[in-house]
């Protein structure tokens, strides 16, 4: 962390202990008081205020389209019964139509407690220009820490000020206002409470943006007959104090809002209640598994391959299959079906020269892919330098047999929740059977697995190896697994509402969901929202208990990040946010000089000092791509360097030397930059 975001961070820490001890400087106290709503002032009408007294309520009059700003607790109901103390009531009316007339069912959304850790926060500032507005970029995010900041985002929960970079939307529709998009530098944390405000906008005249009337109208003390708008009133006082003991005058405000993340239970307690379940009824047994077939020599790189099944208890309708949905009790807890889920799986034994059983890793496969991906190039090297027994098995709910599903969905968003759902048994899938890995009664008892009689696999240790989707939903494996303690995600990121508008991945998945949702708006609010389920399958509902903060009865884990510069399909910021969230130490120089567009792209990051170093890691690997573009758009240009990193020798020695039971990492960078040229399997 550099010296001048050092000094922001105490800064912030200072004035949340002022803040916790009750002391409030005078001046502040004048500024709230001096706009404290006056009891005597003269009432007016909501249609002095431009405002719908049918749709205040499902939509915010604050600003914009109906659901803008998003995420908002505008949209939220009081619960006693959750851990927040709040729950999401986000009205279907609200949601984008598909232009079948059809607006999104959130009845699954508003089960929810809180908005996604990783929420892209939205607003609509009509005549908005972001170079007058010094609006803080991803070339530097640290500006938005800056005394003077034009926005500002708040812990309301801690205090402290939270850093973020901002763009406006470069996909808007033609004519239309681009959406400001907010992205935290590191994800909130569970159940804290989200402050918003902004300040000094211009315009591209120069000029200072007008809030709407009814935020004005909140914030100067304008009061009005209606009930509903006063009942709002409170709420919307605590975030002018909030804001003005960070230093925001009340004053200068033209919008600001706030939002209540959700609750751990509320983010992971249906995977949690689904694993604990299946392995309390597992008991201390092995999975059942079969052995199906067992090919020798399938090429020179694997002695043997096999392939079979692992069973293990259903919790989707349809027996299992695409589009099958969690059935839950009144509290909302997954029940088990009758049945069972039965998930293929394949493993390969390397063909290598070093002595000993082989080390046993997980692999997860890429985008909408299978378990057929541990076959390819992305694994033969390592397992034949390395001494690497792979295992596979599909990430049903976004494997090949998911894809007929995943295109309903896009035409009709409404469906989401097959998606999510069926994640969630598919991540108990690669649980089973990284169990079956190390059972003593599991693979390496069975013929198939052993040579001369002897076990062919080191069962004593398991590991986990994700690519792409692998490491986007890795993350969220790695965050509940009992049987391994060590992954490694490459071509990593997290948050697919986020991760989309930069890959060139969703060019054909766009090509889908244009036509049922031709508003660019409908698009971005739908996935936006679609997200919160997202987050139970997938890291960005996970990360802050991967490393540290562990979930109920799980180890924590240490995980090796590594991504690419210029990755044209998962999105190089991305994982930046999720190593800051991950607190993984930083390989410094992340990237030489002038290679991607962050300014500092280590400020948020402790560096590695030391080597061997043996915590969780973040590397970032150059081959020669042009950097990823600062606007949310793919990058396009040159080389897709998505799949060089697995076959690159110094990442190959980066995973072996991690994957120990006390790994730790070298410098194979040599104290610069990681560049490598592009590998030769990856070459056009």
């Amino acid at each position: 962390m550099s010296a001048r975001t050092r000094r922001r961070w105490i800064g912030a820490a200072l004035a949340a202990v002022v803040i916790a001890g009750g002391v409030v400087p005078a001046a502040a106290s004048a500024r709230r008081s001096e706009h404290r709503p006056a009891d005597g002032s003269r009432a007016v009408g909501l249609e002095a205020l431009g405002v719908d007294p049918a749709t205040q309520t499902r939509c915010d009059p604050i600003g914009g389209q109906c659901l803008l700003p998003l995420p908002n607790d505008h949209f939220t109901v009081a619960d006693s019964a959750s851990v927040t103390g709040r729950r999401l009531a986000i009205s279907s009316d609200s949601m984008p139509a598909n232009v079948a007339g059809v607006h999104v069912d959130v009845t699954d959304e508003n089960r929810a407690d809180g908005w996604s850790p990783g929420s892209t926060m939205l607003a609509e500032i009509k005549g908005l220009d972001a170079g007058r507005s010094r609006i803080p970029t991803i070339a530097d995010p640290s500006e938005s820490l800056d005394a003077d900041a034009r926005i500002v985002v708040l812990d309301a929960t801690t205090g402290m000020r939270v850093p973020f970079w901002a763009g406006l939307d470069a996909q808007a529709d033609p004519g239309a206002q681009p959406l400001l998009m907010l992205h935290p530098s590191r994800n909130f944390r569970d159940g804290h409470r989200i402050v918003v405000g902004m300040r000094k906008l211009r315009d591209e005249r120069g000029h200072k943006i007008a809030p709407s009337l009814a935020f004005a109208a909140y914030r100067d003390g304008q009061r009005t007959t209606d009930r509903e708008f006063e009942a709002r009133r409170p709420a919307m006082e605590q975030i002018f104090s909030d804001l003005d003991r960070a230093g925001v005058a009340r004053g200068s405000l033209q919008l600001a809002w706030d939002f209540t993340v959700a609750s751990t239970k509320s983010l992971t307690g249906r995977l949690i209640t689904i694993r604990d379940d299946a392995f309390g009824a597992l008991g201390s047994a092995a999975p059942q598994f079969t052995v199906d077939t067992v090919t020798e020599s399938p090429n020179e790189f694997f002695a043997r391959r096999i392939e079979g099944t692992v069973s293990m208890p259903l919790y989707l309708t349809d027996g299992g299959a695409p589009g099958g949905r969690l059935v839950l009790d009144a509290q909302g807890v997954p029940q088990r079906q009758p049945g069972t889920f039965v998930a293929k799986y394949i493993c390969n034994l390397p063909k290598t020269a070093l002595p000993g059983p082989a080390r046993l890793v997980l692999y997860g496969h890429g985008l909408l892919g299978d378990r057929s991906e541990v076959n390819g190039s992305l694994t033969k090297r390592m397992a034949v330098d390395h001494n690497i027994a792979y295992c596979a098995t599909d990430w049903s709910g976004m494997a090949e047999e998911d894809i007929g599903n995943a295109a309903g969905i896009l035409q009709d968003l409404s469906k989401f929740p097959s998606l999510s759902d069926r994640l969630q048994q598919g991540l108990l899938a690669f649980l089973y059977l990284g169990r079956v890995m190390v059972h003593p009664d599991g693979f390496s008892a069975n013929a198939a697995f052993q040579v001369n009689g002897q076990p062919a696999i080191d069962r004593r240790n398991l590991y986990y190896d994700g690519n792409s989707q692998g490491a986007i939903l890795g993350g969220a494996l790695t965050a509940v697994a009992q049987d391994f303690t060590r992954s490694v995600l490459a071509e990593a990121g997290m948050n697919y509402s986020i991760l989309l508008d930069r890959s060139v991945d969703f060019d054909d998945y766009l090509g889908v969901m244009r036509p049922s949702y031709p508003k660019r708006y409908d698009r971005v609010i739908g996935l936006e929202v679609a997200q919160l389920l997202w987050d139970r399958g997938e890291t960005n509902g996970y990360a802050n208990h991967i490393t540290e903060h562990p979930l109920p009865n799980t180890p924590r884990h240490r995980v090796l990040l590594i991504g690419a510069v210029g990755d044209h399909q998962v999105s190089e910021f991305s994982l930046r946010v999720e190593a800051a969230t991950l607190e993984a130490d930083a390989h410094v120089p992340i990237a030489a000089p002038g290679r991607i567009v962050d300014a500092n792209p280590g400020e948020f990051f402790d560096r590695i000092k030391r080597y061997p170093f043996s915590g969780s890691s973040y590397w970032l690997w150059d081959t020669g791509s042009p950097s990823s573009p600062a606007d949310n758009v793919p990058p396009r240009a040159g080389h897709d360097p998505h799949d060089d990193t697995p076959n690159i020798p110094g990442v190959r020695e980066l995973k072996s030397a991690f994957w120990q039971p006390h790994g730790s990492v070298t410098d194979v960078c040599l104290a610069g930059p990681c560049q490598s040229p592009v590998p030769p399997e990856n070459a056009e």
